[in-house]
């Protein structure tokens, strides 16, 4: 189909990696669904091509979308979430600042961070056999996202809380429609930024009695709401 093009330079690398040679077969995917059959054309040292067979519309996401704002936990632990939450199959996470949040990021180093979990987000896909690829928006302060609405995609607001009053969670998402989760970081949202998630639409969840760590808690939510979709 057309002439030979070459991958990006992280997709070549993983070929390389692989020592596939030409004539192998290989499956390569854009993120936006499906996924093309491809024939691998040239290996060089710094650049490998190859020529689409066919495209095979198949998809592998889940039937309820979900979306996962994020009070940024520490150290390598963002990572770590945005790793699984895109195994698990999120559709987008959006990083936060809040009160509690320990690592503060802005400017070219936010926008850096970003970047480094898109790939995360990409190689977990391409891991797990998505052919979507989850969107991580850059890092906002949890009272601007909140004034800015930007969850307003979702049909379900659920806010993961240990304050009273919170429901069930199988109480609240009792349908396949989109949710988006809001988790604090270490130690939660402060009293101020519950209350304002609240005011925002948010309606408070718990997971269960025990007290699960920042990074934990919503991807147990994501399995709870992806496994429990019709």
């Amino acid at each position: 189909m057309g002439e030979p093009m070459p991958l990006p330079a992280g997709a070549a690398r993983h070929v390389q990696v692989l020592r596939l040679q030409p004539g192998d077969l290989i499956t390569l995917f854009d993120g936006r669904g499906g996924e093309w059959q491809a024939a691998i054309e040239h290996m060089g040292r710094s650049e490998v091509r190859v020529r689409l067979l066919r495209h095979d519309a198949v998809e592998r996401e889940a039937r309820r979308e979900i979306h996962l704002a994020i009070g940024m936990p520490a150290n390598e632990r963002m990572d770590w979430l945005v790793e699984k939450a895109s195994e698990l199959g999120v559709c987008s996470v959006q990083p936060l600042l809040t009160e509690r949040t320990v690592v503060r990021l802005a400017g070219e180093r936010a926008e850096r961070r970003r970047g480094h979990w898109q790939g995360i987000a990409v190689a977990a896909s391409e891991q797990s056999g998505r052919n979507r690829v989850a969107r991580i928006h850059p890092v906002v302060e949890l009272a601007r996202w909140l004034e800015q609405g930007g969850f307003g995609m979702a049909s379900h607001r659920v806010l993961l809380s240990l304050a009273e009053p919170a429901s069930p969670l199988k109480a609240v998402a009792i349908d396949n429609l989109p949710v988006v989760a809001l988790a604090g970081p270490e130690g939660g949202l402060t009293p101020q930024e519950d209350e304002a998630a609240r005011a925002a639409g948010f309606r408070a969840v718990t997971l269960g009695p025990r007290i699960l760590r920042a990074e934990t808690a919503p991807l147990a939510l994501l399995a709870a709401l992806t496994l429990s979709a019709d």
